[in-house]
């Protein structure tokens, strides 16, 4: 951590940081604990049943589900400085975060039972790809997937061969590029690597007051009886007033917090959440304007009993998708720790960027709740292929590995000659 980082993570100015450092002041003990925290991080993974690889990891929501089904990361990759910054707050400055994953060897990375990604979605180029089969050259993954990120997730799998995977997109993942991406992906996962898949789209709004449906691959490296009929939904349907700040006296003072995102003193949200009133007037008038126009653009002003809109990145802008009413005044904007809530991570989890880099990072995260009721059904499925392969091993190459073994190798030899468009 930079200076100022560890003197904002701490609420302590820079030139007390520089003092600890070139120790004219020796460090208070009283500060022992957050300094320790910071290099472990927040969040326990007291589980040690599966070893996870978290790619695109972000600020580390599907990493914090699997977590909760005793899974333990071992390799994270994100390449964005910011999320990267709150993934290490979160999970501890010990542990390296990979920058570009394009740019990393498969050497380089830890033998797993389970490899995470929520990769962004890319056009695939099919070029040459039936001039190769009309002249009779064999063609795979790394000629259909070259120059997308998928292909990464791909050579990875192939390389290191895990007993699972979990894969999260946008629901129109399926019908990108008129559903060849998504055809793509699947030849891929089932025909070239030869996994067991299943796909779902999941609605949030199941498990936190938002809609957000989102599509999840599950993959695993042998045959199984896993089921999506297996999902437990809560039986609570969540609403925004369980994630608003409460102005009843009753919001929970957070420490690493303060005040930034509440008043306690008046108890109600901090002012400038508030839109103000040019914003307000532009809001309108945009709407009136589409409106006259037969298009649906504009505002979304939520009420405690309602479910959001999704909450996008670009919520940083004008917050226009989820306004909240506010009685005699003009709405605001949620806080960046109401949106920690809607995407189902706990108060225990650090913020330490700004407003805009934290509105980023939640519009583009996962919803937690559900990404660990997807990790509940997929562990004894995961546990069981991992079983298998100790037999197998035991017993020598088990034959899908046999019938694979030519692809691993062949992704592993040309992974580093493949350039990245």
């Amino acid at each position: 951590m930079t200076r100022k980082q560890l003197a904002e993570a701490l609420h302590l100015s820079t030139s007390t940081i520089e003092r600890w450092e070139t120790g004219k002041v020796e460090c208070k003990q009283a500060y022992i604990p957050a300094l320790r925290e910071l290099y472990v991080g927040t969040t326990h993974e007291d589980g040690a049943d599966f070893r996870v690889v978290d790619l695109f990891a972000g600020i580390g929501g599907i990493r914090r589900g699997f977590a909760s089904a005793g899974g333990h990361a071992v390799f994270s990759s994100e390449w964005n400085e910011y999320s990267a910054r709150t993934y290490r707050v979160n999970y501890g400055f010990a542990e390296e975060v990979a920058g570009d994953i394009t740019q990393v060897s498969v050497e380089d990375i830890p033998d797993c039972d389970v490899l995470l990604a929520g990769f962004p979605c890319q056009p695939f180029s099919l070029a040459g790809v039936s001039k190769k089969k009309s002249l009779g050259r064999e063609t795979g993954f790394r000629d259909k997937t070259q120059g997308t990120l998928f292909f990464d997730v791909a050579r990875i799998i192939a390389a290191k061969r895990p007993a699972a995977f979990l894969l999260e997109n946008v629901k129109n993942l399926t019908s990108h590029d008129k559903g060849k991406t998504f055809k793509v992906i699947l030849d891929t996962l089932q025909d070239e690597l030869g996994y067991e898949v299943h796909w779902k789209v999941i609605d949030g709004q199941n498990f936190v007051p938002q809609h957000r449906e989102r599509i999840y691959i599950v993959g695993f490296r042998s045959k199984t009886d896993f089921t999506w009929d297996d999902l437990q939904y809560p039986a609570h349907n969540p609403v925004l007033s369980d994630i608003l700040h409460k102005e009843d006296g009753s919001e929970p003072y957070l420490p690493w917090d303060g005040d930034k995102y509440f008043n306690f003193e008046e108890n109600k949200v901090q002012d400038k959440y508030t839109l103000t009133p040019r914003l307000w007037q532009y809001l309108q008038d945009y709407k009136v304007k589409h409106e006259k126009l037969g298009h649906g653009f504009g505002y979304g002003l939520v009420t405690p009993d309602m479910v959001a809109r999704t909450l996008s990145a670009r919520y940083h802008k004008d917050g226009s998708e989820i306004l909240v009413r506010q009685e005699g005044k003009r709405p605001r904007r949620l806080t960046p720790r109401e949106c920690a809530r809607l995407m189902g991570y706990p108060d225990e989890f650090r913020i330490p960027v700004s407003d805009t880099q934290a509105y980023r990072q939640f519009g583009n995260s996962v919803v937690v709740p559900a990404i660990a009721e997807i990790s509940r059904i997929m562990k004894p499925h995961i546990l069981a292929v991992m079983s298998k392969r100790e037999l197998d091993t035991n017993n020598g190459f088990s034959q899908i590995d046999t019938a694979l073994h030519e692809v691993k190798t062949n992704a592993i030899e040309n992974a580093g000659s493949i350039k990245q468009e």
